[in-house]
C-alpha cells in the first residue's frame, strides 16, 4: 500500500507520538509497504530509509531554544501564517488546527489511504470525505486539559482553558472519522466517553517497543531509579515523584534519572537544581534511543508516577528492559503492566515510597520482575506486529471506501 502518515509535530522528543511516527513508519516499510510522512516541525529524525519525509512548514513558534518567538515579516506567507501566530497571541495551541488546513492543501491522491496522528483539525474533514482515511488517538486530550487546569492557579484559569481550545475541535472531527486506532481498551473507552463517539469507531492497536534495543543489562546501579516524563505536567505525576524521593532520599543513598523538557521557571526545575534535591537528581533531555534504552536498564527501579496515560510508552521500554516497575493504577497503566510491576494509587506519595523502598530492598523480588516484564514486552509489544495490525485497519478502511463508493455510484444522492 501506498500510506500517508500525517503528524503535526513529530520529532522523538517531542513525546510518544513521537516515538509512533517513526517506529510505526519503519514497521509499514519493512512489511513492503510505500510509506510519506507529512509532518510539522518539529520533524522526525532517523527515519528507515525506504520512508520518506515532506515537510509541511509551519512557523514553528515552540521551538526549544526560542519558544513563542515572533516570526519576522517575512516569514508569513500566507493567511494561516496570520491565523498560526494570531491564534498564539491569545493563548491558543494552534498547531492542530494549522496544520490540517495546510494538509487540505496536499495532492494526497495517489495513495491508498491516509494516516492522521492526533491532529484532528477541520482541514482533515475533507480528506476525509475524498478517500481511505482514518486516525489514530493516543489518548483524549480532555484528560490533559481537566488535570492543567485543576492545577492551575486562578491567574492562569483563563489562559490554561483557552490553549486548550483546539479540544472541542478534535472532538467534532473524530465524530466524522469512521475509524480510529486507540492505543489501548482504556484509553479508546476513554476517548469513546469524553469526545462522544461510537464505540465501533474505534480498533485497539497497542504500542509496540523494540525488543532488541531495549533489553536488560547485568549491570544495575544501586540506589537508582529512573523516570521518563515527556513534559513537567500534572497529567505526567512529576511533582509526587518528587515528593516521594525527597524522603526516599532521608534515609538511603538514591540516584534519580529524570529524563524530561522542563520548564526552567517551574517548581520541578527550581526544586531538582536548587531545593532539597540538588545533587539527588540528574536530568536528561533530548537523548537518543541508544542512550535511553543504557539509562532505563541500567536501573534498579524504573517509576511512571502519571496521573493518566493513555498507553505509556515508558512502561512498556522497561518492561523490556527487564526494569522492575512501580507504576500508578491509571488510565491504560495497569491494562500495559499487568503483573510485571507494581502498582500504586495515583498521585499517592506514600505508597510510592513504600513500594519503591521495598523493590530497592529486595533482590529476589526485582529478579522476579524483571524476568516477568522482559517476557510480557517479548509477547505482547513488537513494532512489526503493530504494524501488521495497523496495515490490516488499512485494508479494512480502503474496502470500506470502496464500498461506499460503490454504492453512492449506484445512488447519487446518498451520504448527501
Amino acid at each position: 500500500m501506498r500510506i500517508a502518515l500525517l503528524s503535526y509535530r513529530s520529532k522523538q522528543h517531542s513525546g510518544g507520538q513521537g516515538v509512533y511516527v517513526r517506529n510505526l513508519s519503519a514497521g509499514l516499510a519493512d512489511l513492503g509497504h510505500e510509506v510519506t510522512i507529512f509532518s510539522g516541525q518539529p520533524y522526525p529524525e532517523d527515519l528507515h530509509p525506504e520512508v520518506r519525509l515532506e515537510k509541511v512548514p509551519s512557523l514553528d513558534l515552540y521551538r526549544d531554544d526560542d519558544p513563542f518567538r515572533t516570526p519576522r515579516l517575512r516569514e508569513f506567507r500566507d493567511w494561516i501564517d496570520v491565523l498560526e501566530y494570531l491564534q498564539m497571541l491569545t493563548a491558543a495551541f494552534p498547531e492542530p488546527l494549522t496544520f490540517s488546513l495546510r494538509a487540505r492543501r496536499l495532492d494526497l491522491s495517489g495513495f491508498d489511504v491516509v494516516h492522521d496522528n492526533q491532529s484532528l483539525g477541520f482541514g482533515l474533514l475533507l480528506i476525509n470525505r475524498r478517500q481511505p482515511f482514518l486516525a489514530t488517538i493516543h489518548h483524549p486530550i480532555s484528560r490533559d486539559r481537566a488535570l492543567d487546569i485543576a492545577a492551575a492557579p486562578l491567574r492562569k484559569q483563563v489562559t490554561t482553558r483557552r490553549w486548550y481550545a483546539f479540544v472541542r475541535m478534535q472532538a467534532f472531527v473524530a465524530r466524522r472519522i469512521r475509524t480510529i486506532l486507540g492505543v489501548s481498551s482504556a484509553s479508546a473507552g476513554d476517548t469513546v466517553a469524553d469526545f462522544r463517539l461510537r464505540p465501533e469507531q474505534m480498533t485497539v492497536v497497542p504500542l509496540g517497543v523494540d525488543t532488541d534495543l531495549f533489553s536488560p543489562s547485568d549491570e544495575r546501579v544501586p540506589g537508582r531509579l529512573v523516570v521518563v516524563a515527556s513534559a513537567d505536567s500534572p497529567l505526567k505525576g512529576l511533582s509526587h515523584f518528587l515528593d516521594a524521593a525527597a524522603k526516599l532520599s532521608t534515609d538511603r543513598d538514591i540516584d534519580v534519572q529524570l529524563v524530561s523538557n522542563l520548564d526552567p521557571d517551574g517548581t520541578a526545575y527550581q526544586r531538582i537544581h536548587r531545593g532539597d534535591l540538588a545533587g539527588t537528581v540528574t536530568v536528561h533531555s533530548g537523548i537518543s534511543d541508544e542512550e535511553l534504552a543504557a539509562l532505563i536498564s541500567s536501573a534498579q527501579v524504573m517509576v511512571v508516577p502519571s496521573l493518566y496515560e493513555g498507553f505509556s510508552l515508558p512502561a512498556v521500554e522497561a518492561m523490556s528492559c527487564g526494569t522492575p516497575l512501580v507504576a500508578s493504577a491509571a488510565g491504560a497503566l495497569p491494562e500495559v503492566v499487568g503483573d510485571a510491576g507494581v502498582l500504586v494509587e495515583p498521585g499517592d506519595v506514600e505508597q510510592l515510597v513504600t513500594q519503591i523502598g521495598r523493590l530497592l530492598d529486595d533482590p529476589a523480588e526485582r529478579e522476579r520482575l524483571s524476568s516477568v516484564a522482559r517476557r510480557r514486552a517479548i509477547e505482547r509489544f513488537s513494532w512489526l506486529a503493530v504494524a501488521r495490525a495497523t496495515a490490516q485497519a488499512y485494508e479494512k478502511v480502503i474496502g470500506d471506501h470502496r464500498a461506499r463508493q460503490s454504492r453512492d455510484g449506484r445512488n447519487p444522492h446518498a451520504d448527501r
